[in-house]
């Protein structure tokens, strides 16, 4: 029988932050005991809060491919995005992979294959620091994407899924002049050339986007995967979530978006680098307005995998109605029931083990200790 315990720590509970100790047993919470102990490792009064749960991150792809033209060893890669991840407190961990491909870096199927197989195979190999699950980013208006899908949807480490549509004009882009300054400077295009850059998009969108929608959300009911929407802007996205049975409602780019998407009962999912920056990198809604107006669930580290810690110690200083608690479940307890993971997310007796020790800072908060099931990974 293993044991592991902790003393002397701060503890964030479901709705509470209590000091005292915390028992775990062969990878479950045994106990959690307020007061003072003499037994366990001492957290010096620092924070102990349940193992992060991520629900969307390109991370691991910028490892894969971390140049333009150039891809990496896919377990390299993955290992190297593991370090980072445990090392931020992430515990479990969707990795986004898209399907898709695109004229900025061809044909990825082979790619796909090999980031999701390496996951799979890391895993088997006990590689990996966090437990990680594969999240695939459906690019719908691409002409190989419902091909790329087939190929991965069944795998075991498969659990998740968006349907996402990035073409100018459209959801996160309804205005070109973001698109346009994220894109040409990027692909060191002519004005001429992004204007036939965008046209080529939209052409692309009515010849696939429908189809590929419903295809692969067929294919996905036929065997229970859960869906999420991306970056809904109007009533009628929303509308069409629901229908669809999406759980996730992912990066809304409006308030009305959000809060109908909430009502519906779909969770909100926002970007940890929206909360600590104070804005949408695109000129989109703030994470922080959808937190002050109670439409907000989740938060994602997307592309920095430290902000979700950092906007979880955030928003408490920054919005009075929200308690270290409330934000603390945004990214363990509200993902993790989001992707039916049951056992985890919350310091609680029964769940895993999966905990973390944070020291507040008057700057950005500090990682020293992150357990996976009562292990220490980091």
């Amino acid at each position: 029988m293993a044991e592991q315990s902790f003393r002397n720590a701060r503890i964030v509970l479901a709705d509470q932050v209590v000091e005292g100790s915390v028992l775990v047993r062969d990878g479950l919470i045994a106990a959690i005991d307020p007061g003072p102990s003499s037994t366990g490792e001492d957290m010096e009064g620092d924070y102990l809060i349940p193992g992060l749960v991520e629900l969307h991150t390109d991370h691991y792809e910028n490892h894969y491919r971390p140049r333009p033209g150039v891809t990496w060893h896919a377990i390299a890669a993955l290992q190297a995005h593991d370090a980072q991840i445990a090392g931020a407190g992430i515990t479990t961990v969707f990795d986004a992979v898209r399907c898709g491909s695109d004229p900025e870096v061809g044909d990825i199927s082979a790619d796909v294959t090999a980031q999701v197989d390496a996951i799979a195979q890391a895993d088997a190999e006990d590689r990996l620091r966090a437990e990680h699950l594969v999240h695939l980013r459906c690019e719908l208006p691409t002409p190989d994407v419902i091909e790329q899908f087939e190929v991965q949807y069944k795998k075991p480490v498969v659990k998740l899924a968006s349907l996402m549509d990035h073409t100018p004009g459209a959801r996160q882009y309804t205005t070109l002049e973001h698109y346009i300054a994220y894109y040409q400077k990027r692909m060191r295009l002519s004005d001429a050339e992004m204007s036939q850059f965008i046209a080529d998009r939209q052409a692309e969108r009515a010849l696939y986007s429908q189809k590929s929608h419903d295809a692969i959300l067929a294919r996905g009911r036929e065997i229970g995967l859960a869906f999420a929407s991306h970056d809904d802007a109007t009533l009628d996205h929303v509308e069409e979530a629901v229908r669809d049975g999406v759980v996730i409602a992912e990066f809304p780019t409006t308030l009305e978006a959000a809060r109908a998407a909430h009502k519906a009962g779909l969770a909100v999912l926002m970007g940890g680098p929206n909360v600590v920056r104070g804005k949408s990198h695109n000129g989109n809604i703030s994470a922080a307005e959808l937190a002050r107006e109670g439409v907000l669930d989740v938060l994602s580290s997307d592309y920095v995998p430290f902000s979700l810690l950092f906007a979880a110690f955030t928003l408490p200083e920054r919005i009075d109605s929200i308690s270290l608690p409330q934000s603390v479940a945004l990214v363990t307890r509200n993902p993790a029931k989001a992707a039916h993971l049951d056992d985890r997310g919350e310091i609680a007796v029964g769940k895993r083990g999966d905990l973390v020790r944070v020291r507040k800072t008057s700057s950005a908060p500090v990682v020293l200790g992150v357990w996976r099931q009562g292990k220490r990974v980091s």
